[in-house]
C-alpha cells in the first residue's frame, strides 16, 4: 500500500499509545511556554519543538510500533516537530498574499517537503531531503486532518528524476525546481484523488517523501480546541531521496 498509493496508515498499536501519552503531556507543556504561530493564531508551527531523546523516547517510553519495520531508522532522530491546529484555521496573516491564502483554504496548502522557498520569490530548492514521513496524532485529528493525494509520489518523484537528470546529487540544491515543482503539483491536483487521512491516538500515518501533502480547513462546528501531531522526517543524502 506504501509503494502504491504513497501513504499506510497503521492499526492502533499499544506501543504507539505508550509514545503518544508521554509526547502529549511534554507537548502541552511546550505549547504553554508559547512560541511562534501562524494564520492568525491558529497553527503552532513547531519545528523540532518536541524534546525527544535521540532514540526518539520521550520520558523513557521509546518510539516503538509495527512501522519500523517499514523504515530505515536514522542511527540519531531529531526532535520532532509539534504541528498544532486550531479551531479557525486558516486565518490569513498580515504578510500573506490572498493567493497563498486561497491555496491554503483551497487546496491545503498542498506540498512535497523539503523543497524550501527562498529568496523574495521564494524559488524552491531542495535543501532538506528527507527519507521518510511519520506523522503520529496526540489526539483526534478529524477536525483538521492531514490530507494527501494518492499516488501523487510516483508522479512527483519522476517529474524530479527529470530535472535533476544529468546533475551530481550534491548539485541538486543549487536547481531552482519551482517551475517543475508547480507545474507537477498542478497536474497532480487535477488527476490524483484526495484524501482526508483521520487516525486517532495509537495509530501511525507514514507518508512517502515525494507525496503531496497537507493540512486541511478546521471543519465547520467540529469539536475540540485543538489538532495536535507529532511529524519525524529524518534526512538522507540528496542520492537516496531519489
Amino acid at each position: 500500500m506504501l509503494a502504491h498509493d504513497g501513504y499506510v496508515v497503521f492499526p492502533h498499536d499499544p506501543k504507539v499509545l505508550a509514545w503518544v501519552k508521554a509526547a502529549r503531556r511534554i507537548g502541552l507543556k511546550v505549547l504553554a511556554n508559547g512560541g511562534a504561530r501562524r494564520h492568525g493564531n491558529t497553527w503552532f508551527v513547531g519545528v523540532d519543538a518536541l524534546p525527544n531523546a535521540p532514540d526518539g523516547s520521550v520520558e523513557d517510553v521509546p518510539l516503538a510500533g509495527a512501522w519500523r519495520r517499514y523504515v530505515d531508522a536514522p542511527l540519531q532522530w531529531h526532535p520532532a516537530q509539534l504541528s498544532v491546529v486550531f479551531p479557525g484555521y486558516p486565518q490569513q496573516d498580515p504578510d500573506e498574499s490572498d493567493a497563498a491564502h486561497r491555496f491554503r483554504r483551497n487546496r491545503d496548502a498542498a506540498h512535497v517537503d523539503g523543497l524550501l522557498p527562498e529568496g523574495p520569490d521564494k524559488r524552491r530548492h531542495l535543501r532538506e531531503p528527507h527519507g521518510f514521513i511519520l506523522g503520529l496524532p496526540l489526539d483526534d485529528s478529524s477536525a483538521s486532518p492531514l490530507v494527501v493525494w494518492r499516488g501523487s509520489h510516483k508522479i512527483m518523484r519522476a517529474a524530479f528524476r527529470d530535472a535533476y537528470a544529468g546533475l551530481k546529487p550534491e548539485h541538486w540544491g543549487d536547481v531552482d525546481v519551482t517551475d517543475v515543482y508547480q507545474t507537477t503539483r498542478r497536474a497532480v491536483l487535477e488527476t490524483c484523488e484526495r484524501i482526508a487521512v483521520s487516525a486517532a491516538p495509537g495509530q501511525a500515518i507514514l507518508l512517502d517523501r515525494h507525496l503531496l501533502h497537507g493540512v486541511a480547513p478546521w471543519a465547520q462546528n467540529a469539536p475540540g480546541d485543538m489538532r495536535m501531531m507529532a511529524y519525524f522526517r529524518p534526512l538522507v543524502a540528496p542520492a537516496a531521496w531519489l
